[in-house]
């Protein structure tokens, strides 16, 4: 797993330098070049990237295509890795003021910036640039919002999604991906293939903590009716709904039709080692170039427990408040240019989250492409019925990994969810105390 940082050091150290301060890209659609800023140019700004792979092209590709629809303002592309490492690095970077001027930051991320005083307020330059902000999609838009101030506008945001091999599930009579997880256990044993006693194909594939298995967990625990926690930040993860969440995931790997990926779940389920997954929408042009015509596969709304359960997730747009007011008002064009219309439609069609604007969503262009591409359509569809994360994921500093490190357990080592709820607990509520100062403090 990625290496964590206490809960005091992002906080801490980003609090304290604020207060110091796609060659390979389908280009199907033409992006409209913002309005020319009133100052000489060109400006240079920097920018943080996370994306590799087809997604690390399509970030490219908009970065290029910024900067060849106008001459006043020039974007630097710096890829620093993961949502995880970009952040680590840029609380290093303000720790020794040479941040960059926007940064792209996941759900997971941002909020801790936020609380440190190092992202800039957006309201001004959203009226100056008299941008709509009812045209973005509200649910999502307002993830990035305190107190009325925009600090945070999204760009790459997903959903779960659960992806099926149709020709896997039509050998064991299912038609259509389960409504219910009952379904697919009834199933499962069915699915598994094996080779003497090693697993060639299982029903499901887990991930790692470092691959998200905490995010995709927030939306079973739901199924469950438990929390991770209240938004008060009263950790609820060990309640019995949600130790009952755990002991479905445990008896998935004990019972033998579920393994854990020692890779990635994509790769995983590309090379047919797996007949179903639970992945992020913006997995989906990694699978659909990945996967060609050697098999059918489907997304589809997650499977129900008890319940329908479903969170958001991804990343947005974020300037550094100790950017100077000029680079800020510069980097601000990259990140209209990005999430406008047109943007957010060449972003969506060329990785699979979701187009961020209504007028995209509703657009000729996007309903063209997904009666096309229907798997794409699924996210945009399963959008209504889903949630923001539960406090103790979203805000609470590690609150992924110490979430994750925790499933682990139940599905590497087959420990008791019950014990392993607990401790997560115990750590999940001694970490958020400064989270509760910090939010204090602001009043």
């Amino acid at each position: 797993m990625t290496r964590t940082l206490s809960r005091r050091q992002v906080l801490a150290g980003a609090a304290g330098a604020a207060a110091a301060t796609a060659s390979n890209v389908k280009h199907s659609t033409t992006v409209a070049a913002p309005a020319v800023l009133k100052q000489a140019g060109p400006v240079n700004v920097l920018y943080w990237g996370s994306y590799s792979g087809v997604l690390g092209e399509a970030e490219q590709a908009i970065v290029r295509m910024f900067n060849e629809s106008q001459k006043d303002v020039v974007v630097e592309y710096q890829f620093q890795g993961t949502y995880e490492e970009t952040a680590q690095k840029l609380t290093a970077a303000l720790q020794a003021r040479q941040a960059p001027d926007v940064s792209l930051l996941s759900d997971v991320w941002w909020f801790r910036f936020y609380l440190a005083n190092a992202l800039a307020p957006l309201n001004d330059l959203i009226a100056a640039n008299e941008i709509d902000t009812a045209d973005y999609v509200e649910s999502l838009y307002n993830e990035g919002v305190r107190e009325g101030v925009s600090y945070w506008l999204p760009m790459a945001r997903s959903t779960p999604l659960f992806y099926y091999n149709v020709d896997a599930f039509a050998e064991v009579g299912l038609e259509e991906a389960p409504e219910f997880w009952s379904q697919l256990v009834e199933v499962a044993p069915d699915l598994v293939q094996k080779d003497g006693d090693t697993i060639t194909r299982s029903a499901f594939t887990h991930p790692t903590g470092a691959s998200y298995i905490a995010w995709l967990f927030q939306a079973v625990i739901w199924q469950h009716q438990g929390l991770y926690s209240d938004p008060d930040f009263t950790i609820r993860i060990n309640e019995p709904n949600g130790v009952r969440a755990g002991a479905f995931y445990r008896s998935s790997v004990a019972d033998g039709w579920a393994t854990v990926t020692t890779s990635e779940m994509e790769i995983d389920f590309i090379n047919g080692l797996t007949a179903s997954i639970m992945a992020s929408t913006g997995s989906m042009r990694q699978l659909t170039e990945g996967i060609g015509d050697r098999f059918e596969f489907r997304s589809a709304f997650l499977p129900k427990a008890e319940e329908f359960g479903c969170c958001t997730g991804g990343a947005g747009l974020a300037l550094m408040a100790g950017s100077p007011p000029e680079k800020q008002e510069a980097a601000f064009k990259f990140i209209e240019y990005v999430t406008s219309t047109e943007g957010t439609t060449f972003w969506s069609q060329n990785t699979g989250y979701m187009p961020v604007r209504k007028s995209a969503v509703e657009s000729e262009d996007m309903q063209a492409f997904f009666e096309e591409n229907p798997n794409f359509r699924t996210a945009v569809e399963q959008l209504p019925l889903t949630q923001p994360q539960d406090a103790a994921r979203v805000f609470i500093p590690n609150g992924d990994q110490i979430i994750g490190a925790g499933l682990e357990r139940i599905v590497i080592n087959l420990e008791d969810p019950q014990a392993v709820f607990d401790d997560v607990a115990n750590t999940l509520t001694e970490e958020a105390q400064p989270v509760k100062e910090a939010i204090a403090a602001l009043g």
